[in-house]
C-alpha cells in the first residue's frame, strides 16, 4: 500500500492574492490602504461553500471577514479591508461548507416546488440545532435560533407561515459565525504594510542653489543657500505640497564641469550639474556625498532647513546619485569603485546619444562589501541630519541585490525611510526594483497622454502591480519636458496635474510647472537654459500676481481635493467609464464609507479633456455601481473647483473648453444635506 501526501485540501483554496509574481518577496501595502484579498475555493458537486479571510496585526489583534463571491462562476471571492497598523500582517483564507447556505438554496426552491417539504424545514432545524449548542454565540442570538427552529418544526402551522422563516434576518449570525464541518485553510502568507508617506504624498522639486541666487554687478551669480531657500518653502506649503524634492546638495565637481544646456565649455561662473558630485569644500579640500556645497551653507543649516520644513507639516527628499564627478574623493581612494579603461582612463557615464563626461559610475563588481558600507554609511549620515526620503538616481543601472540588502538594513533600523526609484526603463527591472524593496517607482505616466494610454497605463498600476509598486506621478522633471506640455500651452498643464493629482495617491512636480514652462531645447525633450547647468531664480508671487500666469492657485485647489476625500488616498480603486468623444477620459474613485473618517462614502468623478487645443462637447456614460449607487439614481454631481451643481444620472452632457476649463473634479452628493 502506498500513501502520499494531498495538497488541495478537502475545499480547495488556490489563487490567493494580494501576491507577487515571484514569491521570494512579498507584497506590501500602505498604512491607511484599502486591500482586496482574493482567493479560489469551490469543492465538488453542487453544495454551497463559503471562504473567510482571516488576518493577525502586527501587535496580534486577529480578525475574521467574510469573503463575498466576485462574478458568478469564477469561484473567486473577496474581502476588502482596511490595514490601519504598520508592520507585517500574517493571513490566510479558510474554505469551508456553508451548511446553511446550501440548506437554504435548496429549501428555497423544494418547499416553493412542493416536494420534500418536511424534510426541508427538519434539515434546517437541525442545523439550528447544532448552532443553538455552541456556547461561543451570543445568546440573544440563541434564543432566536432556538424559536426558528422550533417554527420549523411546527406541523400544525402552515407551509405558507413557516416558508418566511428560510429567510428570516436572524439567519445573518451565519455570515460572521458559520456553521460548517469540513474546512480547508491555505498556506500563510504576509503582507507588510508600511507607513502612509511610503504610498500618498504630494511632492514639489527645487534647487535650493537657484532660491535666493542673484547676478553681481560684475555678471557673477551668487549663489542662493539653505537660508535663503527656506523662504521658498512658504509657497510651497501654500500649494499644499507635503514633501519637498531636492538634487544633489553635494559639492560639484570642476573637471569636465558642464556649461548652459550641457555644452562642454563651461564659463568660470556656471555652477555645474549638482549630479556630478565631489568637488572642492570651501577650504579646499574635495568633499563627497556626505557633504554639503559650501555656497549653499553648513550641514547646520541644511539641519535648520529640515527643521523649518518640518514645522511647515513638509518632509524633505534627498537625491541619492551613487556616482562621483573625476574630483570625488572615491576617485582617488578608491579606484577599484570605477572601470579603467585600457588607455588609463576611467569610463564616464553614457546614455545614448546622452553623453556625462562630467560623472564617472560606480562599478560595483571589484569592491562590492566596501561600496555597499560607505553607500549604508552615507544613508545613515542623512537619516542623523533628519532625512527618511531617498530618491534615487537611476538605480536601474545599479545592481538589483545591492538596492535589496540596502533597503532591507535600513528599512530595519527605521521602517519608515522611504526609497523612490528613479528608474525610466524596462518594466522587469522597474518592477523588480519594487518587489526587492522601492516603497515608490517613477512611471511611464508623463508619456502617456490620449484617452486610451492613460486607461491603460492606470489600470495597469491600479490593478496588475499594485501589490508591490506605487507609482509617484511626476508631471515634469529636470531631465523631461515632454512634447505633450510644449505645445499644448496652459491647458496641458492643467490637465496633466489634474490626472496626476486624483488618479494616484502620490504625484508630483518640478518648479517652474506652475509658470507653464515649456519652451525645450531644440531637439530634446528637456527645458532649454536647463537648471541642472545654471541657476534659474524665479519670480512665482509676481507671476501669481498676473492672471493666467500662474497655476499655483489651482495646485492648491488640487492638494486641497486631495487632503478632503480620502477615496484620492488609494490606488487601487479607479474605475474607468465611457464618454463619446475619444479625448475626454472619464473615471471615478469610490470609497466605501466603512472606509473613510465620516462613515460616508466618498465618491470623486473626473472628466478631462486630454486635447489640450479645442473644446469638446460630449455625452460621459457612468457605471453608477461602481459610485456606490443603485441603477437608475439620480445624484448631485458639484464641481469641487467651481462649485457648480448638477443633476447627474447614468448619461450626461459635459462641455470642455481646453482653454478655460479643461476638467471637471466633480464629488458625488447623495442628498441635499449631503
Amino acid at each position: 500500500m502506498t500513501t502520499s501526501i494531498t495538497l488541495a485540501g478537502r475545499i480547495p483554496v488556490t489563487r490567493l492574492t494580494p501576491a507577487l509574481p515571484d514569491d521570494r518577496w512579498r507584497p506590501k501595502a500602505y498604512e491607511g490602504e484599502v486591500v482586496p484579498f482574493r482567493a479560489t475555493v469551490f469543492r465538488e458537486g453542487h453544495d454551497q461553500v463559503g471562504a473567510m479571510l482571516v488576518l493577525t496585526s502586527p501587535s496580534g489583534e486577529t480578525r475574521r471577514e467574510r469573503m463575498s463571491p466576485l462574478a458568478p462562476g469564477t469561484d473567486r471571492w473577496e474581502a476588502r479591508v482596511l490595514l490601519g497598523e504598520t508592520g507585517e500582517w500574517r493571513w490566510h483564507v479558510t474554505g469551508f461548507d456553508d451548511e446553511v447556505a446550501t440548506w437554504r438554496h435548496d429549501a428555497a426552491l423544494k418547499v416553493d416546488a412542493g416536494v420534500d417539504v418536511e424534510l426541508m424545514f427538519e434539515i434546517g432545524a437541525r442545523l439550528l440545532d447544532r448552532a443553538i449548542a455552541e456556547k461561543s454565540r451570543p445568546l440573544a442570538v440563541r434564543k432566536r435560533l432556538t424559536s426558528i427552529a422550533s417554527g420549523l418544526r411546527d406541523a400544525a402551522a402552515s407551509v405558507a407561515v413557516r416558508r418566511p422563516l428560510i429567510d428570516d434576518p436572524a439567519l445573518a449570525e451565519f455570515e460572521t459565525r458559520p456553521l460548517a464541518r469540513i474546512s480547508t485553510d491555505s498556506p500563510e502568507h504576509t503582507i507588510l504594510v508600511e507607513r502612509r508617506r511610503a504610498g500618498v504624498g504630494s511632492w514639489y522639486e527645487f534647487f535650493p542653489r537657484s532660491e535666493g541666487a542673484r547676478r553681481l554687478k560684475d555678471g557673477r551669480w551668487k549663489s542662493g543657500t539653505f537660508r535663503t531657500a527656506a523662504k521658498r518653502l512658504d509657497g510651497v506649503a501654500a500649494m499644499g505640497f507635503d514633501v519637498v524634492y531636492l538634487p544633489p546638495i553635494h559639492p560639484i565637481g570642476v573637471t569636465n564641469r558642464k556649461g548652459a544646456n550641457n555644452t562642454l565649455n563651461p564659463g568660470p561662473n556656471d555652477p555645474g550639474s549638482p549630479w556630478a558630485i565631489g568637488g572642492p569644500l570651501a577650504d579646499g579640500t574635495p568633499g563627497g556625498h556626505d557633504a554639503v556645497h559650501p555656497d549653499l551653507g553648513t550641514l547646520a543649516d541644511f539641519r535648520a532647513f529640515v527643521r523649518r520644513a518640518g514645522a511647515l507639516g513638509i518632509e524633505i527628499a534627498l537625491d541619492l546619485a551613487l556616482q562621483a564627478s573625476p574630483d570625488h574623493p572615491w576617485v582617488a581612494e578608491h579606484p577599484e569603485w570605477f572601470t579603467q579603461l585600457p588607455d588609463g582612463t576611467i569610463r564616464y557615464a553614457e546614455n545614448p546619444p546622452k553623453k556625462y563626461q562630467d560623472i564617472y559610475p560606480v562599478n560595483f563588481d571589484d569592491d562590492p562589501e566596501g561600496i555597499f558600507d560607505e553607500v549604508l554609511r552615507i544613508v545613515r549620515h542623512w537619516m542623523k541630519q533628519g532625512v527618511r526620503i531617498f530618491r534615487v538616481d537611476n538605480p536601474h543601472t545599479k545592481p538589483l541585490s545591492f538596492w535589496e540588502r540596502l533597503i532591507a538594513t535600513v528599512n530595519a533600523e527605521d521602517p519608515g525611510v522611504v526609497f523612490l526609484a528613479e528608474a525610466f526603463t524596462r518594466p522587469a527591472m522597474m518592477q523588480a526594483l519594487a518587489m526587492v524593496g522601492f516603497q515608490q517607482s517613477y512611471s511611464y505616466f508623463t508619456w502617456r497622454n490620449t484617452k486610451r494610454e492613460l486607461e491603460e497605463f492606470l489600470s495597469s498600476v491600479a490593478e496588475d502591480t499594485a501589490d508591490f509598486m506605487r507609482p509617484n506621478l511626476f508631471v515634469n522633471t529636470p531631465d523631461i519636458l515632454t512634447e505633450y506640455l510644449q505645445f499644448g500651452g496652459p491647458a496641458a498643464f492643467t490637465v496633466r496635474a489634474t490626472i496626476a493629482a486624483t488618479a494616484a495617491p502620490t504625484w508630483g512636480v518640478y518648479s517652474g510647472f506652475e509658470l507653464f514652462e515649456s519652451v525645450a531645447r531644440p531637439g530634446a525633450e528637456e527645458a532649454i537654459d536647463n537648471e541642472k547647468y545654471e541657476y534659474k531664480p524665479r519670480d512665482f508671487a509676481g507671476a501669481e500676481r498676473q492672471e493666467g500666469r500662474s497655476l499655483a492657485l489651482y495646485l492648491g485647489i488640487l492638494n486641497a481635493i486631495r487632503a478632503a476625500h480620502p477615496a484620492l488616498g488609494q490606488l487601487r480603486n479607479i474605475r474607468f467609464h465611457s464618454s463619446d468623444d475619444e479625448s475626454v477620459l472619464v473615471y471615478s474613485k469610490h470609497l466605501d464609507g466603512r472606509f473613510t473618517p465620516t462613515g460616508v462614502d466618498d465618491t470623486v468623478i473626473v472628466v478631462a479633456n486630454v486635447d489640450p487645443h479645442s473644446v469638446r462637447e460630449t455625452k460621459v456614460h457612468l457605471d453608477l455601481a461602481a459610485l456606490g449607487l443603485e441603477p437608475g439614481t439620480r445624484f448631485e454631481a458639484e464641481d469641487l473647483v467651481t462649485g457648480q451643481r448638477w443633476d447627474w444620472g447614468d448619461s450626461n452632457y459635459v462641455r470642455l473648453d481646453a482653454f478655460t476649463r479643461p476638467a471637471h473634479i466633480l464629488h458625488v452628493r447623495r442628498g441635499p444635506d449631503a
